[in-house]
């Protein structure tokens, strides 16, 4: 059930919102639950990947590629995750736009490429709660999006 209610906002402007049932705002807090807890595990990652790069305590990652400075995209990467928590990672158009950029941007960093790299045997634990991550998000998005398209707001 639910309940569609109006606040006044003053100057007799009113503002409606909706009120959820309790078993509605539970499944729908579990469901950010988890893909927040997938962010804030890339968010970690990548912090204490940004740090060790800083530091210069191996291993960390290059300081550029021949295509971006390792630095800037780290932080465009948190920047994604960050904001994906704060829309709401899989309850709204743009949470979950930002979900799979935040996703895409960490696969750069924890993608099946780092089986190749010379330095695989230092960062595995990394690659793989990573690619868990990725993961996680990669199937709540699409869930979300496969359970109510025409819903999200």
């Amino acid at each position: 059930m639910v309940l569609t209610l109006s606040r006044t906002l003053g100057y007799g402007l009113t503002q409606p919102y909706t009120l959820l049932r309790k078993e509605e705002a539970n499944l729908i807090y579990e469901k950010d639950r988890a893909a927040n807890a997938a962010l804030l595990t890339l968010i970690v990652l990548q912090i204490v990947m940004l740090s060790a790069l800083y530091a210069g305590v191996p291993p960390h990652p290059p300081t550029a590629t021949p295509l971006f400075g390792i630095a800037p995209f780290i932080g465009a990467a948190l920047s994604a995750a960050c904001a994906a928590i704060l829309l709401g990672a899989t309850e709204t158009k743009a949470g979950i736009c930002l979900t799979l950029l935040a996703a895409l941007l960490a696969s750069v960093s924890f993608g099946p490429q780092k089986y190749a790299d010379a330095q695989f045997p230092l960062i595995w634990p990394a690659v793989l709660v990573g690619q868990g991550a990725i993961l996680t998000l990669v199937v709540l998005a699409y869930r979300s999006v496969r359970l109510k398209p025409r819903q999200l707001c």
